[in-house]
């Protein structure tokens, strides 16, 4: 069982940057692959950004591509979301997600640990 808690959210002007953070507990950190959802009013989950197990490798949606940043520090168990430039539409609520695997997983349904969310809003 793996446990995480995102923090990090809050209220930011568009063109402002924020971090997000996702502290996990339970399975070996370092051997879950991670990634990053995001939920807005009325529409699905959508993936925002995965790395692996050992941060070496990383994947971006491509509305983020450029922008966010995704990292993990195993030795914290955290994994963190960088979010630059931001713009009115990237306000929703992000998830982070965990799998015990050495893979890269893109697909919200590969992942059988989620957080709670934390609220992102930009405003205009």
């Amino acid at each position: 069982q793996v446990q995480l808690v995102e923090s990090g959210g809050g209220l930011v002007q568009a063109g402002g940057s924020m971090r997000l953070s996702c502290a996990a507990s339970g399975r070996t950190f370092g051997s879950q692959a991670m990634g990053w959802f995001r939920q807005a009013p009325g529409k699905e989950r959508g993936f925002v950004a995965a790395i692996s197990w050992s941060g070496e490798t990383t994947y971006y949606a491509d509305s983020v591509k450029g922008r966010f940043t995704i990292s993990r520090d195993n030795a914290k168990n955290t994994v963190y979301l960088q979010m630059s430039s931001l713009k009115p539409e990237d306000t929703a609520v992000y998830y982070c997600a965990a799998r015990t695997s050495t893979g890269l997983y893109v697909r919200d349904y590969m992942y059988p640990y989620w957080g709670q969310g934390t609220q992102v809003t930009v405003s205009s």
